[in-house]
């Protein structure tokens, strides 16, 4: 006999079908709430670099010379049609030139490489902006979609928690997709969209645990846990569209509400399948989190790490689970590493996603098997009724 504790009780079969349109309805009104709000003006941004002198004369210089009347035409008229369709304009060609001009300035000076505009010196490929961290984040993506076909394959609709894993995948997908695009264009729609959608993945993630310990058993009290949260997304994002865009109040949201081992660190990771949003002082967005905060997901991960030594011995399949949780926690000290790119490309940041890419095969790996399992003890449990 199948333990009491694991099945659904009172609720049988019709509940997936219950959970899944209210997962689809927060899904949109969600998805809405993050369209609009990234529409709203951005904020602004400055560092050591952009604050410089020559930078600056540099910079005014360039555009008078090559942004505007004819010389802007003939801009455009060379310039390679991905670059323009991707949004690069002359302005920001002549912030990339003026940038390098101040960095080979430093180096050449023995000075520490500056930041511009809030993030590491970067070399441009194509028109990805940060190549490392846009193609991790791609592969996180990709990941991810393998994983949730492979899910969706492998676990009938009848179980349980298939509703919740699947939102779970969608909204973790979305969120790598705008890390991809963020990372590739950094604008600030692009921005919003990468913070807030990494926001969406941890309050998901926090979801997840609940009703994967907890809401089987109890649908009403996972009701108002799902609309808490949509609360707190609601109005943490609308603090940050009409108040204030503030960086750090946005690490202190998502650390209060779970996230694991970050700085947006979203698509890197929520802590469960979605980039982390990269949140480090207003004036330094790519700077990493003081040592305190680097660790905030405690309640997430004692949480989980509770639940999987309890049920170890009858669930073998939670090594999965656990290791995920202490592998993210680890790779969160790529965080503490504050370095100017290696080869102008590959920075900590870009490390943490790449590291986060089999984390996400193992975790829905450890979706099926749980999935799988808990149809079975469905099964069991009306066979012996």
């Amino acid at each position: 006999m199948v333990p009491r504790a694991v099945p659904v009780s009172g609720v049988g079969r019709k509940w997936p079908g219950r959970a899944a349109m209210a997962a689809g309805g927060a899904a949109r009104t969600a998805l809405l709430l993050l369209l609009g709000a990234a529409a709203a003006p951005g904020p602004a941004r400055g560092s050591q670099g952009d604050r410089e002198p020559l930078y600056r004369e540099c910079l005014g210089r360039c555009e008078r010379q090559n942004c505007s009347g004819a010389a802007l035409r003939h801009f455009r008229a060379r310039q390679p049609l991905y670059m323009g369709l991707t949004g690069w304009t002359c302005r920001d060609d002549c912030k990339y030139e003026c940038m390098w001009l101040t960095v080979r300035l430093y180096v050449q000076g023995g000075h520490r490489v500056p930041q511009f505009h809030g993030k590491w010196p970067f070399s441009r490929f194509l028109f990805f902006q940060e190549p490392a961290s846009a193609f991790a984040s791609f592969l996180n993506g990709l990941a991810s979609f393998v994983m949730l076909l492979r899910y969706k394959a492998a676990v009938p609709p009848a179980s349980p928690m298939y509703p919740t894993c699947v939102a779970f995948a969608w909204v973790s997908l979305n969120a790598w997709f705008w890390s991809t695009v963020f990372h590739t264009r950094d604008t600030a729609v692009t921005e919003k969209l990468d913070y807030f959608c990494a926001s969406a993945v941890i309050l998901h993630s926090v979801y997840l645990c609940c009703v994967r310990t907890l809401g089987l058993q109890r649908p009403a009290l996972i009701s108002i846990f799902r609309a808490f949260l949509l609360l707190f997304l609601a109005c943490h994002i609308s603090y940050l569209t009409l108040v204030r865009f503030d960086y750090g109040y946005n690490m202190a949201a998502n650390a209060a509400i779970g996230e694991a081992g970050t700085g947006g660190c979203g698509s890197g990771a929520g802590w469960l399948g979605g980039p982390c949003p990269q949140v480090g002082a207003p004036l330094s967005l790519f700077h990493p989190p003081p040592a305190p905060q680097l660790f905030p997901g405690l309640l997430n991960l004692a949480w989980w790490l509770r639940w999987c030594l309890r049920n170890r011995p009858r669930l073998p399949h939670v090594w999965k689970c656990a290791a995920v949780v202490l592998l993210l926690q680890a790779l969160a000290l790529l965080e503490l590493l504050d370095f100017p790119p290696l080869f102008w490309v590959l920075d900590a940041h870009a490390l943490w996603h790449i590291g986060t890419i089999p984390l996400n095969v193992l975790f829905y790996s450890f979706l099926v098997d749980d999935s799988l399992y808990l149809l079975k003890a469905n099964s069991d449990l009306f066979k012996a009724d």
